[in-house]
């Protein structure tokens, strides 16, 4: 079953369960009980810096349709775990306008995310000028008629200390705050790092045994994609760290390790549909989708057509 709600619609399920205060000052609202089972915490930090904290397993597939919206800049980062598999990454979108668009969240899975939002002027102070920003980061401010930049990643080493560190924070009241205030800049630094055009320099130069375990890499994600290994899983397999191999993967596919297999499930999905001789459930199912509205979503917007659709036609067309 799929729960489709719109923003309006979603809000209102979220607001109906009265959010408590803590003593730090959190409020924590209880995911809707005909959603699923978790919460949301939100850490009141800074002027113009929200954190929200999210961990929930849902019921039922959820989709929520959003019209356009103004938006500021935002980074999440989230971690999901099905069948004892934990893969984490990384979304940033940039501040302007947020396009129509829909959002799915999978039923069963188990969802920790840390969410930030930051107001313009607030990076601004953090950064300075802005025109000194890398040309690969200047995206991120946008004005607001602009469609907003978007990009994502999985997390390295790094990033999963500072999320661990945020989820855990020892401390209380005004410490709390500011720990956790220095741990948010601390993620920010590493995604935008992470996504800079300029650290060529500080790439590591990759020797031709490098590029065969990056290949073997791709080898293992193409074998394995409905049980994929997690970034420090594949690094092992293939004997390299996860540093190398996640900036390896961009050098000699031009994407990311997510990136690599997103596509390439999604690939091999349309070649499977192409033959006629497999439904949409099994073609998800091979290819590593536990939920067939969760493909179905992921294959429409690679594709542009429903999947169900697309296997049709090109039946047919034989």
């Amino acid at each position: 079953m799929t729960i489709t709600l719109s923003h309006a619609e979603y809000q209102e399920l979220l607001n109906a369960n009265q959010a408590e205060v803590d003593p730090n000052g959190d409020s924590i609202s209880p995911i809707p009980d005909c959603l699923g089972k978790g919460y949301s915490r939100c850490i009141a930090l800074k002027e113009g810096i929200d954190l929200c904290i999210e961990e929930y397993c849902l019921h039922d597939d959820v989709i929520v349709k959003q019209g356009d919206r103004p938006h500021p800049l935002e980074y999440t980062v989230q971690q999901t775990c099905r069948d004892g598999i934990n893969t984490q990454h990384y979304e940033m979108y940039g501040c302007g306008l947020a396009p129509k668009e829909q959002w799915h969240r999978a039923k069963g899975e188990r969802t920790v995310s840390i969410n930030v939002h930051i107001e313009p002027a607030a990076f601004q102070r953090w950064v300075g000028d802005i025109e000194t920003l890398p040309i690969g980061l200047k995206p991120l401010i946008g004005s607001p008629e602009q469609k907003y930049h978007c990009q994502s990643g999985m997390s390295f080493s790094s990033m999963r200390t500072v999320f661990q560190q945020i989820l855990r924070c020892p401390y209380q009241g005004v410490t709390r705050r500011l720990y956790a205030q220095s741990k948010v800049w601390e993620m920010m630094a590493l995604i935008l790092e992470d996504m800079s055009e300029t650290k060529s320099s500080k790439v590591p130069t990759l020797k031709p045994g490098d590029v065969e375990r990056i290949h073997y890499a791709g080898e293992i994600l193409r074998s394995r994609l409905n049980n994929p290994p997690s970034l420090i899983g594949l690094a092992r397999l293939a004997q390299i760290n996860d540093h190398k191999l996640k900036v390896g993967f961009r050098q000699v596919f031009g994407t990311t390790v997510f990136g690599y297999l997103h596509s390439y499930r999604m690939e091999r999905s349309r070649q499977l549909l192409e033959s006629g001789n497999i439904t949409v459930s099994n073609a998800a199912q091979i290819v590593g989708f536990t939920s067939r509205s969760h493909f179905a979503v992921a294959f429409r917007k690679k594709f542009g057509v429903n999947p169900g659709i697309y296997r049709k036609q090109r039946h047919s067309a034989v």
